[in-house]
This record gives structure tokens, sequence and C-alpha cells, in this order.
């Protein structure tokens, strides 16, 4: 069972070397932290606030490049945790197939918050030792 989540909140401080981006449950309270490193927390904090980089940052350009493909992102879902790490995949459709690519969650955030369209991020239950760990989705990605 997945629960969905949205992007609740970025927590960015210049004085560390890894971010937070917080998901919290979109019919709950459950919030789900996930530390990230600064590229990826400014890629999407600068797209939450709408500022355009006059040329394509690396994860505008993996947008670009999907869509001239004529891939659409379906969803993503945080579908792993190992050693303390999650993982994602991003499921793209092109041509009536689904292709899944393995990502990072931050990436695959910040891919989701770089297209214009709204994209589903869609989690699958995780065990980690000692029981379940929830893993989330989210749709519209907010600040």
């Amino acid at each position: 069972m997945s629960v969905q989540m949205e992007l609740h909140k970025i927590i960015i401080s210049e004085m560390q070397e890894q971010q937070i981006i917080v998901l919290k449950e979109v019919d709950g309270d459950r919030k789900f932290p996930i530390v990230i490193g600064n590229p990826e927390a400014y890629a999407i904090e600068r797209r939450l606030k709408g500022n355009v980089h006059p040329r394509p940052l690396t994860h505008d350009l993996l947008a670009s490049v999907v869509e001239s493909m004529g891939g659409t992102i379906e969803r993503i879902e945080i579908n792993n945790l190992q050693e303390h790490t999650f993982y994602a995949r991003i499921h793209i459709r092109q041509d009536g197939h689904v292709i899944k690519v393995d990502s990072r969650p931050s990436d695959a955030i910040a891919l989701g918050v770089a297209l214009t369209k709204s994209v589903d991020f869609i989690a699958s239950p995780l065990r980690c030792r000692g029981g379940p760990a929830i893993a989330w989705s989210t749709d519209h990605p907010t600040s």
C-alpha cells in the first residue's frame, strides 16, 4: 500500500554539506525526512521559487531529454531502503511502454519539480531491520 505524500518543506543550512527535505502525508499528519546533498537541495529550492537559470542545469536537462524523446514522467517511486540509504525509481512512459530508471530520491524529486506539469511520487512500503519503514509518495510538489 502506497502513502501519497507532498513535498512539505526543504531545510537548507549553508553551514552543512547535507540538507533535508520533508515529505508530508497528503491525507494525514505523518512526515518523512530525507537527507539530500547540496546540489539537489538548491535545484529543488530554485525550481520551487520559480528561479529559472538561463542555461539548463542537470535536472532541467534530464527533464528536457525525457520530453524531447516523447516520454513523460508517470511517477516517481521511493522503493527501497538499504543501510540507511533510500532508493527511488523513475517511471517514464514512452510509446505506450513504461521504463523504470533507478535514481536517488533527491534526484527524482528534483526532476519532478523541474517538470512544468505535476508528477505522482509513489512509494512502496519498505522493510528495514526491526520492522516496516514507511516510504511515501507525492504529487504536486510544493514548498
